[in-house]
């Protein structure tokens, strides 16, 4: 992974300290609360329901086991003992004292850790997909790139204050995009030119919240060495067109569809073409990209043969088979953990928990772990020799339910417990349904399905993506929820239909599982259940729900 030099940590350094007098000017009553406002939304703190919410950047969800280790610190002397795994692959902590911001800012400054820019209106955290470099079919490792992205993007002048927040996806094409790249205002897919070279195929203009849209392609073939100027190109377009005069119209998207994707384009040509000279990336900085993201020391291993393990311990067996991925090295398998638990909100973790997938990552891992878009963790090196001994570690931990990428794999924003922007609570809705498909023969029989819960417009559950999606909407001051059926956030992207009508908490189950139960009775052999609601369409479940 990335290793800081040491003008990064002069940076992370000169920031801590300009962020803390901010702070303490604030507390003394010297700066109000607007002035501190957007000082404070770039180093990513919130002010929300009950305590300040810090969100901690965490670069294309990589970390390693030095940093968890002090996150866990962190969480245990200024928080309440857990953080919370995001939807960009940050963490986020929920209770920590704005007096005790910088002190905990500072520890994790130690471990090259920071908040900046994982809010404001500006260029966010970049993301892709938590498998990279290790998951077969992928054209390039896109974390050179993701890298590349974070240097150039990291306190750039032109694009501190942009017209509304700015979020990149890095997409190498392999079978599955676990990045919704295309709900991204910019998607950059690594790609192979007829001469065979590296470049990239650019998308613009994709977003959830209240308009959900699925990106425009603008450019088939961006060579490397010219990706970031393209990309500042881009950004300069929305920057000098882009609305300021009402947020809920700011995004790029609302941009790119009032031009058109044809004249937005040409646009960004225009701007291209005068800065591309100029912007080139040399190679001698995309070869250092490269060699920063070297293979780990792989041992010569050949595949386990499992099947007296699977035979004698039946969970692990479905652990595996549904936890585990392939991985493109021999001998080794990509493990996910999973952080959706009964009781517990999705995506958190504790201060132990982070102790103990630290251990795990350095025992079985390399020393790195990584952060999903589905709230979950990885570990992306684990021999298969060793996958046993890891299933019986996180099985005590509670963190081995074998349901990654089904229905109880549920992925939710943080809703009306924590965020003051929120409608309705999202983690109880959560809870409701998981406890209703407690039992895991019932969901495998109902196969992959992506469930999205988010708490208001804003859509940090990304409901508009979830096979099934949930939104928390306030009726005369009552919490109830509008269902959303047929979203997907993979290549084959699209935004979900709304059902009828909301329903109220208690009724959001029986919902779900009507949903769920007139899916089994349309589907034919070997049909998931967004195959079965694009062949038949919405209609068949709104007559069973609203019966």
């Amino acid at each position: 992974m990335y290793q800081y030099t040491e003008f990064d940590q002069n940076l992370l350094n000169e920031r801590l300290a300009q962020f803390t007098n901010q702070i303490q000017r604030y507390l003394a009553g010297t700066l109000s609360d607007s002035e501190l406002l957007p000082l404070r939304l770039q180093n990513g703190l919130y002010i929300q329901r009950y305590a300040p919410m810090f969100r901690i950047a965490v670069p294309y969800g990589l970390l390693a086991s030095r940093q968890l280790r002090k996150l866990a610190e962190v969480t245990r002397k200024y928080d309440r003992g857990y953080a919370h795994v995001s939807t960009r692959q940050n963490f986020q902590l929920n209770w920590t004292a704005l007096e005790d911001i910088p002190a905990a800012l500072a520890e994790l400054v130690s471990v090259e850790m920071h908040s900046i820019q994982t809010s404001g209106n500006c260029i966010r955290n970049t993301t892709t997909d938590q498998f990279a470099g290790v998951t077969p079919g992928e054209v390039a490792d896109p974390r050179p790139t993701c890298e590349l992205i974070r240097q150039w993007s990291t306190f750039h002048p032109e694009f501190a204050f942009l017209p509304r927040k700015f979020k990149i996806a890095v997409s190498a094409l392999a079978e599955v995009d676990r990045a919704a790249t295309a709900f991204h205002d910019i998607g950059v897919y690594i790609v192979k030119n007829e001469a065979g070279e590296i470049g990239y195929r650019i998308l613009v203009g994709g977003g959830l919240g209240r308009t959900p849209v699925i990106g425009s392609f603008i450019r088939d073939f961006v060579p490397r060495e010219d990706l970031l100027a393209y990309l500042e190109a881009i950004v300069r377009v929305y920057n000098l067109h882009g609305r300021r005069d009402n947020k809920y119209k700011a995004r790029i998207k609302i941009l790119v569809r009032a031009l058109t994707p044809e004249v937005f384009a040409q646009k960004v040509e225009a701007e291209f073409a005068q800065i591309r000279g100029q912007r080139k990336t040399e190679p001698e900085l995309l070869a250092r990209m490269d060699a920063v993201f070297t293979p780990p020391a792989y041992d010569t291993l050949e595949n386990e043969d499992l099947s007296a393990q699977f035979a004698a311990d039946k969970a692990f067996a479905n652990w595996y088979r549904h936890n585990t991925h392939a991985h493109k090295i021999p001998g080794y398998r990509i493990v996910t953990l999973s952080l959706k638990r009964a009781g517990i909100a999705p995506g958190d973790i504790t201060d132990d928990e982070l102790d103990m997938v630290a251990d795990l990552a350095d025992q079985y891992s390399f020393g790195e772990i990584r952060n999903t878009h589905e709230q979950n963790m990885v570990l992306a090196d684990v021999p298969q020799k060793d996958l046993y001994a890891v299933y019986q570690v996180l099985n005590q931990h509670n963190m081995a339910r074998a349901h990654i990428g089904f229905v109880t794999d549920i992925v939710c924003c943080p809703g009306g417990d924590y965020c003051s922007l929120a409608n309705a609570k999202s983690i109880p809705i959560s809870e409701a349904i998981s406890r209703r498909l407690d039992d895991l023969d019932t969901v495998y029989n109902l196969g992959k399905i992506d469930l999205n819960i988010s708490g208001c417009m804003n859509a940090c559950g990304h409901h508009h993506a979830g096979h099934i999606g949930i939104l928390g909407v306030d009726k005369k001051g009552a919490e109830f929820y509008q269902i959303t059926l047929g979203g997907n956030s993979d290549h084959d992207a699209s935004i979900g239909n709304i059902l009828g009508p909301s329903f109220a908490a208690q009724e959001v189950p029986d919902v779900v599982e009507e949903v769920l139960n007139t899916y089994l009775d349309l589907r034919t052999d070997g049909e998931r259940f967004l195959d079965t609601y694009r062949r038949v369409g919405i209609e068949p479940f709104k007559e069973r729900t609203y019966a």
